[in-house]
């Protein structure tokens, strides 16, 4: 098996393709590796040349004196198979591939799957195609095609599949210090599993930013395990919406439970941070990065704002309200000691405003930092510190001596406070200030908004590396039993029979092949029937007429029999006769296996389905426990629980049926099994209409190489 730490973390480098052409991908590897002071062997791969930027050169990959740890790809597209395949046969440790022209376009679709071909063949790890490559600041090392400036080594890593990214991260001034980036490009090979899994080894990574373009396959759940097993965070950001979601268009789950909306759910049960921007993904991997900074006091969970500025505190707090951030008032012992510290000007309130009166002080802005801190019902305290670019002379000494007073105050502090620091502004973040906040053990944010973001993140819980790898397990169970025969859907009393096979509760029904049959089962059901086509060429039922509800007489019943038998001749279905449930709330229970990860929506249903869109997601598989506590976290839960003096319903029972449509799903190879409505009360629940549908073929899982550091 392959070994993928010498890609990252190579000892000797070649470049294919090297060259001293100005502006050239090879031309600018061997400078970068020059840049970082990359002590390792580095050799040129060039037929025309025997020396490129005084580093040697040899014609071929497989004139190489060694098998180098790293091989570096900067030639056109159609030569790139044959250059991987010549370095996984002289025994070299992986490949990063400049090279564009590949699956992006769709004359380079075969292409990759030759470079695929090729690496898989030799099990040789592979960043790219068309990629900007790997920058590890600690070793140090660049296998990088852009400009590059080197900065010092630090905790946090970015894998992003967009290198645009990668280059304006690595361009940043804000305290960001790296240890490993990785533009992953169009991932043929290795993918952000492979990266997260890897990553997560190294003790120097506090955390990870991933920037995806898709969901990164199900065996993301193992690379997330991974982070979560080592105490590793992740942030995450993701773009684009996967067309997964229109194969389920015919469903009303395809709107609530989208794959965008799967995969949030995934990244939350992993304990990882939601992100909505590049610049809100780098701040937050920089705090979770700050380990010091992260000790989790238990009795509190409370923020602290601190500020010299009356309009920012009044800006903190409406921030600190929209994301739910709780601003305790300080108690009695720390107002009395906050007052004897502030000038009289100063009103003791949570946020603080400590004016400007004292700008300056070092020691007693260390003495009001560390009071907040020990304060019983916080366990943040954020202090917004701006400082302007070009500061000398006293203005310098003065800013400095607030910083101090910050970092010594959050250091002497007895409780299980963790101080942010952050400025209000973006820009007003001076790089070498936060710098050295961070390397004291103290997060330091770029702007006031994202400083309360990163202030609600640090209180994110931490994921399950056992949960997260029995969702694995039921992705990969899914991914491996997918039928290649294409789209199949079940008319509804096979759904149903699947159903009361798995023990789901079922309102009561049968085919009925004539007007006679219907009328007997109008006896037999009980005092009101619905009559419906079920086909499975059918999944909307309404707009056909091909509905009959509420039928208690002979009368009614043959006339609707008599609606409905013509269409069930057309749709090559069935008349299925059904009693009336009693009464409830209407729920909507759905499972989908087509998304990241197979995955249960549970919410309000019925006519409110998409209206009120009021669904909570719960990666597969999940206990009826589980299933509980999200359905109890809907915006809509009162109405399930007895609000205004309703009967609350069983949710016990609600939770068990939504665990075994799930364990349905699963076990009989579905891609989509929805029950809708699902009619709930203080008795139980039953399921009254019912989706599904067979799996369909998917394209096979890309190559991936086990990481074994």
């Amino acid at each position: 098996m392959a070994d993928l730490t010498r890609l990252l973390c190579p000892r000797s480098v070649a470049v294919v393709g090297a060259t001293d052409r100005p502006g050239s991908y090879g031309g600018q590897a061997l400078l970068n590796l020059d840049a970082v002071g990359f002590a390792g062997p580095v050799w040129g791969v060039n037929p025309r040349r025997t020396e490129v930027l005084g580093r040697p050169c040899v014609p071929t990959v497989s004139d190489l004196p060694e098998p180098v740890d790293a091989v570096v790809i900067a030639i056109p597209a159609s030569a790139v198979p044959a250059a991987i395949d010549a370095a996984g046969a002289r025994g070299c440790g992986g490949a990063v591939v400049f090279s564009a022209g590949f699956a992006e376009v769709p004359e380079g679709v075969a292409l990759q799957a030759r470079l695929l071909d090729a690496a898989e063949r030799h099990q040789l790890p592979v960043c790219g195609p068309n990629c900007n490559g790997i920058v590890a600041m600690h070793a140090p090392v660049a296998l990088w095609g852009d400009a590059l400036a080197p900065r010092e080594p630090g905790a946090v890593a970015l894998v992003s599949q967009s290198g645009n990214v990668a280059v304006n991260a690595l361009a940043t001034r804000r305290g960001l210090r790296f240890h490993t980036v990785i533009a992953s490009g169009n991932q043929a090979v290795l993918g952000a599993a492979d990266y997260l899994s890897c990553l997560a080894l190294d003790p120097a990574v506090g955390a990870i930013a991933l920037y995806l373009e898709d969901d990164g396959g199900p065996r993301l759940c193992d690379g997330l395990a991974a982070c979560a097993q080592a105490g590793v965070r992740v942030a995450v950001l993701k773009v684009g919406c996967s067309p997964t979601g229109a194969r389920a268009a015919a469903a009303h789950s395809a709107a609530l439970a989208g794959d965008q909306r799967i995969f949030r759910a995934l990244i939350e049960e992993a304990g990882a941070v939601w992100t909505h921007d590049v610049h809100e993904l780098l701040e937050v991997v920089k705090t979770l990065a700050v380990r010091p900074a992260q000790r989790r006091g238990s009795r509190s969970t409370g923020l602290a704002i601190m500020t010299c500025s009356g309009g920012d505190s009044a800006q903190g707090a409406d921030e600190a309200a929209r994301l739910g951030l709780e601003l305790p008032p300080f108690a009695p012992a720390t107002a009395g000691r906050l007052r004897e510290l502030l000038p009289s000007a100063a009103t003791v309130a949570n946020p603080l405003d400590y004016t400007a009166m004292i700008w300056g002080e070092r020691d007693l802005l260390s003495e009001l930092v560390r009071t907040v801190g020990e304060d019983p019902a916080i366990d943040r305290v954020l202090v917004f510190y701006d400082r302007p670019p070009g500061l000398s002379g006293d203005a310098a000494v003065s800013w400095d001596a607030v910083r101090e007073g910050i970092v010594a105050g959050a250091r002497t502090a007895a409780g299980d406070a963790t101080t942010i620091l952050s400025s209000t502004l973006p820009e007003l973040l001076d790089d070498d200030a936060a710098w050295q906040c961070i390397q004291a053990g103290i997060p330091a944010v770029a702007g006031l908004r994202t400083g309360l973001a990163c202030a609600a993140a640090m209180r994110t819980t931490p994921g399950n590396a056992d949960r997260l790898r029995e969702i694995a397990g039921a992705a990969a169970a899914v991914a491996s039993g997918r039928d290649p025969g294409g789209d199949h859907w079940l008319s509804e009393h096979d759904a149903k029979e699947l159903l009361r096979a798995g023990g789901v509760e079922v309102v009561d029904g049968r085919l009925v092949a004539d007007a006679d049959a219907a009328t007997l089962a109008l006896e037999q059901l009980g005092g009101s029937i619905a009559l419906k086509l079920s086909a499975a060429t059918v999944q909307h039922k309404s707009e056909l007429g091909a509905v009959w509800l509420g039928l208690s007489s002979e009368a009614h019943v043959v006339a609707a029999f008599a609606q409905l038998e013509p269409l069930a001749t057309r749709f090559g279905g069935a008349v299925l006769a059904e009693r009336m449930a009693v009464p409830g709330v209407e729920l909507i229970v759905a499972a989908r296996a087509d998304a990241v990860v197979p995955a249960l929506a549970i919410g309000l249903g019925g006519v409110w389905t998409e209206v009120l869109s009021d669904v909570a997601i719960v990666p597969l598989r999940a206990d009826a426990t589980r299933i509980e506590r999200a359905l109890r976290s809907l915006r809509g839960a009162p109405l399930l629980t007895g609000a205004r003096g309703a009967a609350a319903v069983d949710l016990a029972a609600v939770a068990s049926m939504a665990q075994r449509v799930g364990e349905i799903l699963l076990a009989e190879s579905l891609d989509l099994l929805e029950l809708n409505p699902v009619l709930a009360g203080p008795a139980g629940a039953v399921a009254v209409d019912a989706t599904a549908r067979r799996r369909i073929a998917v394209a096979t899982p890309v190559g991936t190489v086990p990481c074994t550091t």
